[in-house]
């Protein structure tokens, strides 16, 4: 009993670290990566708020689980392990959500762009986020520097660019615009590079955690089912 006792205390301050850890993420790409998550047309929810939400999540039940193991409370711990099991079902949706839509989310990222450009010079959020992104991934408009060409705020500028898509300042701006001095690669390009490289990445880091929670299921029914019908919330006896 005390071994499988500590055993579940362990598991249980560790998955409350992988709470905090995921809390810490999510308010860090809220922060930082706010502006480019603007720029998408997808009606999914930001990674950014699912990783909040879940972190304070995980945090509350990571302590109620150790909690349960060291009072050897049957109702805490039964609740421990449908938490556990929700989250397994969560991780492995979310694992291969990852893999089965990302080709939605990188469609749902080009037509945010495609609209970014349409709105450029009327939305002051949407063109700071855009001129965020074509600076941070030295990019230009969604496939090339033409699409600016043809978007409204180029007609108006004569057939310029935004001095984001611009490699020097010097000659860069002049209608038209010199090739040379562009960052060569649409934003599309680069975010669906990013997206292919990494997403395997993270969907085989959700999967792997879901399924690690199986191990705290397992301890948690193991020890709710040896606690004696009479000493709930109490410990028991040696």
């Amino acid at each position: 009993m005390t071994l499988l006792k500590l055993s579940l205390m362990a598991f249980s301050f560790v998955f409350w670290a992988a709470g905090l850890t995921m809390l810490i993420i999510g308010l860090w790409a809220k922060v930082s990566l706010g502006s480019y998550l603007a720029l998408s047309a997808s009606d999914y929810p930001s990674a950014p708020a699912i990783l909040l939400a879940t972190g304070v999540a995980v945090i509350i039940w990571g302590f109620l689980g150790c909690f349960g193991a060291a009072t050897e409370h049957r109702g805490l711990l039964r609740a421990y392990s449908a938490f556990l099991t929700a989250g397994l079902a969560a991780g492995l949706a979310a694992g291969l959500s990852a893999l089965l839509y990302r080709q939605t989310l990188a469609h749902g990222f080009q037509e945010g762009l495609r609209q970014a450009l349409l709105a450029y010079g009327e939305d002051e959020r949407v063109a700071d986020a855009l001129d965020a992104l074509q600076r941070a991934l030295s990019c230009c408009g969604v496939q090339s520097y033409r699409d600016w060409l043809a978007s409204p705020w180029g007609l108006e500028q004569n057939g310029s660019v935004p001095l984001s898509c611009c490699r020097a300042r010097r000659g860069c701006q002049r209608s038209p615009p010199d090739a040379r001095r562009l960052h060569r690669d649409g934003c599309f390009a680069k975010v669906s590079a990013f997206v292919g490289s990494n997403m395997s990445y993270v969907a085989t880091a959700a999967l792997g955690l879901a399924l690690l929670q199986l191990i705290g299921i397992v301890l948690a029914c193991l020890l709710a089912a040896r606690v004696p019908a009479g000493l709930l919330g109490t410990t028991t006896p040696r």
